[in-house]
C-alpha cells in the first residue's frame, strides 16, 4: 500500500527501549553478495500524500515491541496529536476454520458508531489476552482520539504463507473507513496467484482437499438459516486437522 502511494520514511523508533533482542533478533544481510548489513527491529513511520483526498495518511509499521507498551503507547499518542491525526486504524489478521476459496471475512470495531455502521464493522465477541494493537486503541480511547480497528480472518491450514488476498481485502475495506482510494492492481495479481496456487496444493493432497471441502460445505451453509446444532464445531474441525497433521509426520508440509 505505501509504495502504490509512494509514500515516504520520515521517522522511526529506537528499538533500544522496547524489543527484547533475544526474542526479536536483529539480521544480517549481505548487500551486493558481499557487504554484510546488520538489520535492526523497529517501527518505521511513512507519509503518504493521497490523491484528491483531503488529508494525507501516516503508515506505521513494525514488529510488536517486546516491552513497555505503555511507553510504546504514549509515543504514538504524542506523534498523532503532534500531527493532528484525525484518526488511528490498525490492520490484522486471525487465524479461522474458513476456506482460502471463499472471499475474505472483516470483523472489526471503531470507536465511532456511526463510522462503525457505515464501515459495515461487525465487532468481534472476543474477551481475553489481547496484543499490542487492543493496547494501542485503549490509549487511544483514553487521549479521546477516534480508532478502528480492521482484522481479516485467513484459512489456519496456510497459516504460514503471506496471505495477499487477505491484504486486498484488509485495504479495500480500509478505503471506506477513511476515504482514499488506492491504486491495488499489483495486489489484486498476487491475491488470485495466491489462491490459484492454494487451490493446486490441496488438490494434490486427498485429506487436505476433504478438509477444505468440509469448510467450504460449513460456510455455505452459514449463508443459509441453518439449525446451529447441525453445523460441526470449530473445535471439531480443529482436531480433524490435527489428526491430519499428525498422520503426515513431522517432516511433512501440509
Amino acid at each position: 500500500m505505501g509504495a502504490s502511494l509512494h509514500a515516504t520514511r520520515f521517522a522511526t523508533i529506537d528499538p533500544e527501549d522496547f524489543y527484547d533482542f533475544q526474542a526479536t533478533r536483529p539480521k544480517i544481510e549481505l548487500v551486493d553478495g558481499r557487504t554484510r548489513q546488520l538489520t535492526w527491529p523497529t517501527v518505521e513511520v511513512w507519509e503518504a500524500r493521497v490523491p484528491r483526498a483531503p488529508r494525507d495518511l501516516i503508515l506505521l509499521s513494525g514488529p510488536e515491541p517486546s516491552m513497555r507498551w505503555r511507553t510504546f503507547n504514549q509515543l504514538i499518542i504524542d506523534l498523532a496529536e503532534a500531527l493532528d491525526v484525525q484518526m488511528v486504524v490498525t490492520l490484522g489478521a486471525l487465524l479461522a476454520d474458513v476456506p482460502h476459496s471463499r472471499p475474505v471475512g472483516i470483523t472489526g470495531f471503531a470507536t465511532d458508531e456511526s463510522l462503525q455502521e457505515r464501515a459495515d464493522l461487525h465487532p468481534s465477541s472476543y474477551e481475553g489476552p489481547t496484543g499490542i494493537t487492543g493496547v494501542l486503541h485503549a490509549a487511544c480511547a483514553d487521549a479521546g482520539l477516534p480508532s478502528a480497528s480492521l482484522w481479516a480472518t485467513v484459512p489456519h491450514y496456510v497459516a504460514a504463507a503471506p496471505n495477499p488476498k487477505a491484504a486486498l481485502a484488509l485495504v479495500r475495506k480500509l478505503e471506506g473507513v477513511v476515504g482514499v482510494t488506492v491504486d491495488a492492481t499489483e495486489l489484486e495479481s498476487a491475491a488470485a496467484d495466491y489462491e490459484r496456487q492454494v487451490s493446486l496444493a490441496v488438490q494434490s493432497d486427498p485429506d487436505v482437499q476433504a478438509f477444505v471441502e468440509r469448510l467450504e460445505k460449513v460456510a455455505e451453509e452459514e449463508d443459509e438459516p441453518v439449525d446451529p446444532s447441525q453445523l460441526p464445531s470449530g473445535d471439531s474441525l480443529a482436531r480433524e486437522f490435527q489428526r491430519f497433521l499428525r498422520q503426515r509426520g513431522p517432516d511433512e508440509q501440509p
